[in-house]
């Protein structure tokens, strides 16, 4: 990438709705037609909305359709390369906006996810409409949902089908299910979704989003400073993460929560970034009363690892991500270069489970391939080191939003900060559960039990195939509990809840009442 003296500017997609509203309609028009362009290129093309979608997840590259040690997409998750792999990404996608005709200056906008009107009435209305006017013709909304121009099959042994997609299919948010993989499953998808009509379903989905964006915690005798609650605290939170290391992914910081038991917990980007797709593709806000909305069976493509990147508000929450990660490297310095711990957690392909293309327990620099992005006219591979400064080296930056003015505490700060007590919620094995599941802590005062913190798992519907791969995939959660603990010393006084996919909630249950999962205080 060429270095740009003037950055094009990725603005918030709300900006473009207003300018929309008032008359300038020309920014959000083209990015609807590049959008409506790439989704009508025929599947094979590289610029073509299958192709990019694809490489997130399914269909299912290199050895993860049959060897249990890989995932099976092309993505980084629960490593270092998480926020860069997903910033080339977000380049590829923005490149084929900008290769239709017409839409040479089209930029891809972000969801500014904990901005006010995000926090009060969810989704922007552009990713949510049925119908769209662009100049002057009434059109399908391209940023909606994605119509599979070609069957995808979920070929991993032990899956069901459970994840195929038959061609003709369209990608579906909370509260609707996309399992479609068979007969009986489409069956099953069409009399739960046919329960709302379009208004209804909307107004769900956006009352989902909210509850996650303003969850809060009303435990007594927490610092305001210390909480943990809901992915609007856990944004700040990621901001306050002293090293490149354990922001960029959640392997990474796990360890550091051991490694400084008395510090309050230190929150990776990838924690909210996992809330955000649960809350889309079918999750109930955790630690809400039951009545707030118990929706089973919802199962939107965006909660599942395997089919997320096919829906089009992937990218502008994703592109939401990489703003952050820009404005963490800019409240740190880090806008030129960035480092990591060698041999820390988080720095091994097989953290996570190994991507497509990387082999099992490869080590992971900002020097590793960004596979398979390659630079243009070049079989030369991006790495991360070749993304950090987005200004100079990709050529855009962003408008300002929100978290862009807000204080962090540096880490001499964190280090001086009062010392409080942590809960670690460990032993939780993901080759045991079917899909993403979200682990939440409760704690009794008082004989009433109060919310203190959930943590998202966002995986895939099998995980397991041998015991290497399981042995690299246990689940655990930190929440601050601070002077609770030595109240309520007794553990006994601590609940976790583990919620999944409807199909998992045997197995998550039974994992709960048999007390195979660990807690300790740290």
């Amino acid at each position: 990438m060429a270095n740009a003296a003037t950055p094009r500017v990725r603005r918030s997609l709300r900006e473009l709705e207003t300018f929309y509203l008032k008359g300038d309609r020309q920014p959000l028009e083209n990015l609807m037609l590049a959008w409506k362009g790439i989704k009508e290129l025929p599947p094979d093309h590289p610029n073509s909305f299958f192709n990019i979608g694809g490489l997130h997840g399914e269909p299912f590259r290199d050895k993860g359709a049959t060897d249990g040690d890989y995932w099976g997409g092309w993505c980084n998750h629960n490593n270092i390369l998480f926020p860069t792999w997903h910033r080339v990404y977000l380049l590829n996608l923005e490149n084929a906006l900008r290769s239709i005709p017409g839409c040479e200056d089209v930029t891809l906008p972000y969801w500014d996810e904990t901005e006010h009107e995000s926090t009060v009435s969810g989704i922007p209305w552009s990713l949510i409409l049925d119908k769209v006017n662009v100049r002057g013709n009434i059109i399908d909304n391209p940023l909606k949902s994605y119509k599979f121009q070609k069957a995808i099959n979920d070929d991993v042994s032990g899956d069901k089908s459970i994840y195929s997609k038959p061609a003709g299919t369209d990608t579906v948010r909370y509260p609707y299910s996309g399992l479609v993989g068979t007969p009986a499953d489409k069956e099953k998808s069409d009399q739960h979704n046919a329960q709302w009509n379009y208004k209804e379903a909307t107004d769900l989905l956006n009352y989902n989003v909210t509850g996650w964006l303003n969850k809060t915690i009303t435990l007594p005798d927490i610092a305001d400073r210390l909480k943990l609650g809901g992915v609007t605290i856990l944004f700040h939170k990621c901001l306050d993460a002293p090293n490149y290391t354990v922001f960029s992914n959640i392997s990474s910081s796990a360890q550091w929560n051991k490694d400084f038991p008395n510090a309050p917990v230190v929150v990776a980007l990838e924690t909210p970034h996992n809330d955000i797709h649960l809350a889309v593709g079918g999750f109930n806000v955790p630690g809400q009363d039951h009545d707030f909305s118990p929706i089973p069976g919802a199962n939107g493509d965006m909660g599942e690892n395997d089919t997320a990147g096919f829906d089009p508000i992937f990218y502008f929450h994703h592109c939401n991500i990489d703003r952050v990660f820009w404005v963490w490297q800019k409240k740190k310095g880090y806008q030129k270069n960035l480092t990591i711990i060698p041999g820390y957690p988080g720095t091994n392909s097989s953290d996570g489970g190994p991507s497509a293309g990387y082999g099992p327990n490869e080590p992971l620099t900002l020097d590793s391939p960004l596979k398979p992005f390659k630079k243009r006219d070049s079989d030369i591979y991006y790495t991360s080191n070749d993304v950090v400064d987005i200004e100079n080296q990709c050529g855009y930056t962003y408008s300002v939003g929100s978290l862009d003015q807000i204080s962090f505490m540096h880490g001499e700060e964190l280090a001086e900060a009062p010392p409080t007590n942590k809960l670690r919620v460990s032993n939780i094995n993901r080759g045991n559960i079917y899909g993403s599941f979200v682990i939440t802590a409760y704690a009794n005062v008082g004989g009433k039990d109060y919310y203190i913190g959930h943590h998202s798992v966002l995986s895939r519907w099998n995980v397991l195939g041998c015991e290497n791969c399981r042995a690299h995939l246990q689940a655990e959660a930190f929440f601050n509990v601070d002077n609770l603990a030595q109240k309520n010393g007794d553990l006994s006084n601590f609940r976790i809840e583990i919620t999944g996919r409807e199909e998992a909630q045997p197995l998550l249950t039974a994992a709960v009442a048999e007390n195979t999962i660990n807690l300790e205080i740290l």
